[in-house]
């Protein structure tokens, strides 16, 4: 068995003693000696092409694993049992430093795992007419969304070159159930890239489902490295595995960046050639900086066949409190199949899009004007904050890529571990700690998103640099020049000064 048999399971997250969840066995995925190849990319010590992992255990930028399949203390994030939670993830309590920390309120089980980005901006104000116009509906749609909200779904990838019919769309109150029946639907081990958004690996261990990270080349995050994703397959394949799934984010979170077309087409080939379905994320498509200078591919654009497209409204189209997320099927006879079956889960679930909420989104993903007109604000604002966030992350000594979409960037602070280690901290969970507490935002780190605990990597949000009041953050949105706007260059000094601190 691969990844999933010899696991000790030392009982819920809730009612465990926190050190027993932490080094000497935490991460409980595979027997001593067992090799984790599938799940951490391993090449028994050896550099392959295109971000593999370098032997004797050194750290490396970008989310890349230690050689020679060693167990590490600080557990990372692998494919266990249905129902065994990530333990160095999901902590009520920690250590730094030698002294006892309150518990963070995202300390816990998967519940308590990071939000996506927050945007920082207030509702656009005729969405929310909208809703308030529509809050008389009294009944949901039905499983997979009425015939209005597909047909606008339809209507917004045709827009943007992805055409089919309204019949093969699905609709679901959010990402998370709708990714979750479309791993229902299909057979198989599932494969993703690390890192990886955060309710990726829960989705699939509450199927059961084996699931195994393959790392991304170094210059990007979203899209697995071609080389590694055939290698773990033939990996996962020679231990009696099935992979059968991979899912991908062209437009990436959490490193906010945005995978070249030719690591797309070859990704998407290599994946296709080994008979896996691909099932990409595009939420964050519309958030992309600088669309003009940006070329972006959908892997459904490329094989169209065997790609499932899913977009979660709350990317750039609607807020996260009013959940949708819809799913666009290929035109063919298989994916009517698992198009039939992924509704089927939706009913069982009852997870049934809202009344007031479908006629809403249904209007949002129409793309009127002053929707048109958020999605571009917003995108050449967070354009200048993301890149100042990101100079002041560099400045402190630390590496990220540059953010080219997203209200967000993802930070190795690998080269500050002398300094943060003075700090009492040496992982990433203690990071998270610390860059929250000082902050005073959200700052998950790598370990929620797949990367090993050991690993100094947080992802940090811009959407707070904005303004703490509607009318702040509105005055952000229509300035010309928001780094001079008071509120945000006071935001982006205590931002600054917190990394500054890190400098020996």
């Amino acid at each position: 068995m691969h990844g999933t048999d010899g696991t000790e399971d030392t009982g819920r997250p809730g009612n465990r003693d926190p050190a027993q969840d932490r080094a000497q066995g935490q991460d409980r995925a595979r027997r001593p000696g067992e090799e984790a190849a599938p799940a951490q990319d391993r090449a028994h010590g050896q550099d392959r092409a295109h971000g593999q992992d370098r032997a004797h255990g050194q750290d490396r930028a970008h989310g890349q694993d230690r050689a020679h399949g060693q167990e590490r203390a600080h557990g990372q994030d692998q494919a266990r049992r249905p129902g065994e939670e990530a333990a160095p993830a999901q902590d009520p309590a920690r250590r730094a430093g030698g002294r006892a920390v309150p518990a963070h309120e995202d300390h816990g089980p998967v519940r308590y795992g990071p939000p996506a980005p927050d945007p920082g901006l207030p509702v656009v104000p005729e969405l929310a007419a909208v809703l308030a116009a529509a809050s008389e509906r009294t009944r949901p749609e039905p499983p997979g969304g009425g015939p209005v909200l597909r047909e606008a779904a339809r209507g917004y990838w045709d827009r943007r070159g992805l055409h089919g019919t309204a019949g093969g769309i699905a609709a679901a109150p959010g990402a998370q159930p709708l990714l979750l029946a479309l791993i229902g639907a299909h057979g198989g081990d599932v494969l993703m890239p690390r890192p990886c958004p955060a309710t990726w690996m829960p989705q699939a261990r509450l199927l059961g489902r084996p699931a195994y990270h393959v790392p991304t080349p170094a210059e990007c995050g979203g899209v697995p490295d071609p080389y590694a994703l055939l290698e773990t397959v033939r990996r996962v394949r020679a231990e009696g595995g099935r992979p059968k799934l991979l899912l991908l984010s062209v437009v990436d979170d959490p490193t906010a960046t945005v995978a070249p077309p030719e690591l797309v087409r070859e990704a998407c080939e290599a994946a296709v050639g080994e008979g896996l379905h691909i099932i990409s994320d595009e939420t964050w498509r519309d958030t992309v900086h600088r669309p003009r200078d940006t070329v972006l591919l959908s892997p459904a654009e490329m094989c169209p066949d065997d790609v499932t497209v899913i977009a979660d409204l709350a990317g750039a189209l609607a807020p996260a409190a009013w959940p949708v997320a819809v799913a666009r099927f290929p035109d063919t006879a298989r994916a009517a199949v698992r198009h039939a079956r992924t509704l089927d889960i939706l009913t069982a679930l009852g997870a049934l899009v809202a009344g007031p909420i479908a006629h809403t989104a249904a209007h949002a993903l129409a793309e009127p004007d002053s929707v048109r007109d958020r999605i571009r604000r917003a995108a050449a604002l967070q354009t200048e904050v993301a890149a100042a966030a990101h100079r002041a992350v560099l400045a402190s000594g630390a590496l990220a890529r540059p953010p080219q979409a997203g209200r967000h960037l993802y930070a190795d602070l690998g080269p500050l571990r002398a300094r943060l280690a003075d700090l009492g901290v040496t992982d990433s969970m203690e990071l998270e700690e610390y860059l929250t507490d000082r902050l005073g935002a959200p700052a998950p780190g790598g370990h929620r998103f797949g990367d090993e605990l050991g690993a100094l990597r947080v992802r940090l949000g811009t959407g707070p640099l904005l303004g703490a009041t509607p009318q702040q953050q509105t005055e952000s949105l229509t300035a010309a020049q928001p780094l001079e706007l008071p509120h945000v260059a006071r935001a982006l000094d205590g931002f600054a000064a917190v990394f500054a601190a890190l400098r020996r």
